[in-house]
């Protein structure tokens, strides 16, 4: 299998990691790039563009990066606040009136992006099309009620987070969310991320789709713990109906769903363009002024909610908008922040190395917040900058 692309001298170790996951943890199609204090040090792809085929991944070929998302979408009521546009700490109501309904008067800006808003589920779940339909999914969780008193305890919003960034981002801008990012993020940026996918792109993404890894079938250690498993099998638990809150579930490879704008699951970016994006949270890329003033990055990074999340069933850390570094999903080092995807997909920042880290891939397996491919290619990294 040919491997693509370049490393800077001293960061080998991601390349050989990088390589491993083809031969022993059965990737097929993926890219993974790295940049350090704003120089791009890692850029590598290999395999095949869709998950099922034959024809080579290229070095634009993007894919959906499911959660990894949320950090994308993070960003964009962080910079709305460093404008001076939003009020982290105003009830989510002052924006949004009809949100306040069914005791959720006490929701602020900060609870929805630590996962402490209390709507991870909705109690009837909106197909694909009105998931896809903006006003119908502010309806939804505003008709809601909590499933526990608001920022009492924390949940993984796993779909119904991008609802509510979605709404608040309309309310306080009169635009989408997908069209401000475009706007603001990622055409300033040159990233190749995309929330609502143009037509113009459609032909650069690849199909993505389930796979089973050779060396974890079946083995005891990637088996979850009881409590998990059952929460998951349990109709009724908040960890299924969180992320059965589309039903049924979408098709990745759908253009529909693709051209739709949901800020917590269906973002597509190339492994470039979300590393890209991190980079330029914390630093200068290519003489751009970095995007996140000193004080929005130590706000993105200051823990919010820590321990049993009541959805994940584990124990999480996140900051505003950012999973943290932690046992369940471990990032470069205790001072990053960023986002995991369902299945497989990375991205983060470690500003205190200045490692900025994006990872795609087109074969999703079970994982929620740790894929083993994502933590080699980490550990690549880690021992690169330690060496």
């Amino acid at each position: 299998m040919d491997v693509n692309g370049t490393v800077a001298e001293g960061f080998e170790p991601v390349r050989a990691a990088f390589v491993r996951n083809f031969e022993t943890l059965g990737e097929r199609g993926a890219a993974v790039t790295v940049y350090r204090h704003g120089r791009k040090v890692v850029d590598l792809w290999g395999g095949t563009r869709d998950v099922d085929g034959s024809e080579p991944w290229q070095r634009e070929t993007a894919h959906v990066v499911h959660s990894a998302t949320k950090g994308v979408a993070a960003a964009v009521l962080l910079l709305l606040h460093q404008r001076g546009q939003l009020d982290l700490d105003a009830p989510v109501g002052v924006y949004w009136p009809e949100f306040k309904a069914r005791g959720k008067e006490t929701v602020l800006v900060r609870h929805v992006l630590s996962h402490r808003a209390g709507v991870p589920v909705v109690d009837r779940p909106l197909t694909p099309q009105e998931a896809a339909d903006p006003a119908r999914t502010a309806e939804a969780v505003a008709g809601q009620a909590p499933a526990w008193a608001p920022g009492v305890d924390h949940g993984y919003h796993a779909h119904t987070y991008g609802w509510l960034v979605g709404e608040l981002v309309r309310r306080v801008t009169g635009r989408g969310v997908g069209d401000w990012i475009a706007d603001e993020i990622a055409g300033p940026l040159g990233a190749e991320l995309w929330v609502g996918l143009p037509d113009a792109v459609t032909g650069r993404v690849g199909r993505s789709g389930r796979v089973t890894s050779p060396e974890t079938a079946g083995s005891v250690r990637m088996r979850p713990k009881r409590s998990v498993a059952d929460a998951y099998a349990d109709p009724s638990s908040l960890t299924s109906r969180a992320f059965a809150a589309i039903t049924p579930p979408p098709d990745d490879n759908d253009p529909a769903y693709r051209a739709a704008a949901l800020p917590a699951s269906n973002g597509i970016a190339t492994a470039e363009g979300l590393a890209r994006f991190y980079a330029s949270l914390i630093g200068a890329v290519d003489g751009r002024e970095p995007l996140f003033a000193s004080a929005t990055v130590e706000a993105a990074r200051a823990e919010e909610s820590a321990g049993p999340d009541r959805v994940l069933v584990i124990n999480t850390r996140f900051g505003l908008g950012y999973m943290l570094h932690g046992t369940a999903s471990p990032l470069l080092a205790p001072g990053s922040f960023g986002h995991p995807g369902r299945g497989g997909p990375l991205g983060f920042a470690d500003p205190d190395s200045g490692i900025a880290f994006g990872y795609v891939t087109n074969g999703f397996r079970k994982t929620v917040t740790a894929d083993p491919r994502a933590q080699a290619l980490v550990r690549g990294v880690r021992a690169a900058i330690a060496g």
